[in-house]
């Protein structure tokens, strides 16, 4: 909450500089507009981007978390519906077991 004072303030001081520039003898309201979008909106927008990158990380990952367990409960439903061996360990309460046996040198 805190950044968005920031942020408010910061537009604001942006928005008062174009205000001088457009009102001053020698100023040109071409001038403002560029006076608040290089120094207000540009700025701003560019911090606000990159404080917000690690927040959509993470929603990108939660939604991909809940999107891989939405297909696991759906792949374990079709496989207790069905009546089949799960390919997937530990799905019809048994224990995996090893596909090749392990081999030891003899001594």
């Amino acid at each position: 909450m805190f950044i968005h004072l920031i942020v408010i303030g910061w537009l604001y001081v942006a928005l008062m500089m174009a205000v001088a520039e457009a009102t001053n003898t020698t100023g040109t309201v071409l001038g403002a507009i560029f006076t608040f979008l290089l120094y207000g909106l540009a700025p701003v927008a560019l911090v606000v981007y990159l404080m917000g990158t690690p927040g959509r990380r993470r929603a990108t990952r939660q939604r991909e978390a809940q999107a891989q367990e939405e297909a696991r409960r759906a792949a374990s439903e079709a496989a207790t519906a069905a009546g089949t061996a799960s390919d997937l360990p530990d799905q019809r309460g048994e224990t995996p077991a090893d596909a090749v046996p392990p081999v030891r040198k003899e001594p």
